[in-house]
């Protein structure tokens, strides 16, 4: 098996050069199930507060019993109140593979009331998974992007969120996670995008260039591969099929609309069968001319008023209707909008009737 796949080296070499312009990587494509990323979570407390920490009962009983755990007895009844201290959660992400003594990026946010975690430093806290294991133990000083200020007569300004942080490397992997890479003879590749036609075309690649039968499509989302049972290969394998390039099926026809910002998304392969359409605007206009009234001359009588006089007009936008032939593709379709002028909310209607015609051969989903 070994000396096949150096075999076929070269062979991948001149495959990388000789992508076509649609062709996509399986790597960018599709996923190694269990070869996955884990999210770890821990509570903890952040020290070094310049007055801006919580005032929440559970932030002073945090620092009571972190402060028994150091061998410090604190009176019975007394509760510690510090404006220096604030509650804190830290999650992070466990990367595949990871290994003791490597370090992750952690995040830190405030639980409780604090105003500003600027200039704190988290103590060290476990990091737990799903399981409750502890995977990861993290500790550092924060980098704290939002900005807070306030002056005497209570006026105060923020900047960004001050009561988030973060921490590069402030986490110390413990235990790596378990997984079923090397130990399976078979691998299987979970696409992004299910798709029955892109599985049928990686696993024919796959087959083409290391030999018939070693992938099978499973479903619209899964293929899977046979695989050498030995690490050091099944690394090489895997480096072999993640670089291939595959020409990816056509999605379906949608058109995704956005009805809060008017934002219209039409996907290619969107087409419209015979249909008229005509589309047409009522404009108001409403002038106020205020006229003044008088009395007769000479006349004891009345006194000038202005009178309100007010002229309404309507008139309707002329606009031409359009016929769609059949097969209409979706550059057609743009230029025939825009030649009546619609507004993207017009747009919008425009084409929930087509819809609603039976003529739109599309999805239409509206966010």
């Amino acid at each position: 098996m070994m000396h096949a796949i150096r075999c076929l080296l070269p062979y991948l070499l001149l495959l990388a050069f000789a992508k076509s312009v649609t062709a996509e990587r399986i790597k960018d494509l599709a996923s190694i199930a269990g070869v996955r990323d884990n999210q770890l979570i821990g509570y903890g407390l952040v020290v070094g507060l310049n007055g801006t920490g919580d005032k929440t009962k559970f932030t002073g009983q945090t620092l009571r019993n972190m402060l028994a755990r150091m061998g410090l007895t604190l009176p019975p009844g007394f509760r510690p109140k510090s404006k220096n201290v604030a509650a804190v959660t830290v999650h992070a992400i466990l990367p595949p593979f990871a290994k003791p003594g490597q370090t992750i990026d952690v995040n830190v946010s405030s639980i409780g009331d604090a105003k500003s975690l600027r200039g704190g430093s988290l103590l060290m806290t476990p990091l737990k998974g799903i399981d409750g294991q502890v995977y990861a133990v993290a500790q550092g000083n924060l980098i704290v992007g939002g900005l807070t200020a306030s002056g005497q007569d209570g006026s105060n300004i923020t900047i960004n969120i001050p009561s988030a942080g973060r921490i590069p490397n402030g986490a110390t992997v413990e235990r790596p996670v378990l997984s079923p890479f090397g130990h399976t003879k078979y691998l299987t590749l979970n696409l992004h995008n299910p798709d029955f036609t892109t599985t049928q075309r990686i696993a024919q690649a796959i087959n083409k260039v290391l030999g018939p039968d070693t992938a099978r499509p499973l479903d619209s989302a899964s293929i899977q591969v046979s695989a050498p049972l030995d690490p050091a290969q099944k690394v090489t394998f895997v480096s072999m099929i993640e670089n291939l390039t595959v020409d990816p099926g056509e999605s379906a026809a949608k058109v995704i609309v956005n009805a809060r910002t008017g934002t219209v998304v039409i996907s290619q392969n969107v087409r419209v069968r015979p249909a008229a359409v005509s589309h047409g605007k009522l404009v108001v206009t409403i002038r106020e001319n205020p006229e003044v009234s008088q009395p007769a001359p000479f006349s004891r009588a009345g006194t000038t008023e202005v009178v309100p006089q007010s002229d309404i007009t309507v008139e309707e936008q002329g606009r031409h209707m359009f016929v769609f032939d059949p097969g209409v593709s979706l550059q057609e379709l743009v230029r025939a909008v825009n030649q009546v002028g619609a507004a993207p909310s017009d747009l919008v209607a425009i084409l929930e009737a087509l819809k609603s015609a039976g003529a739109l051969q599309a999805e239409l989903i509206i966010i």
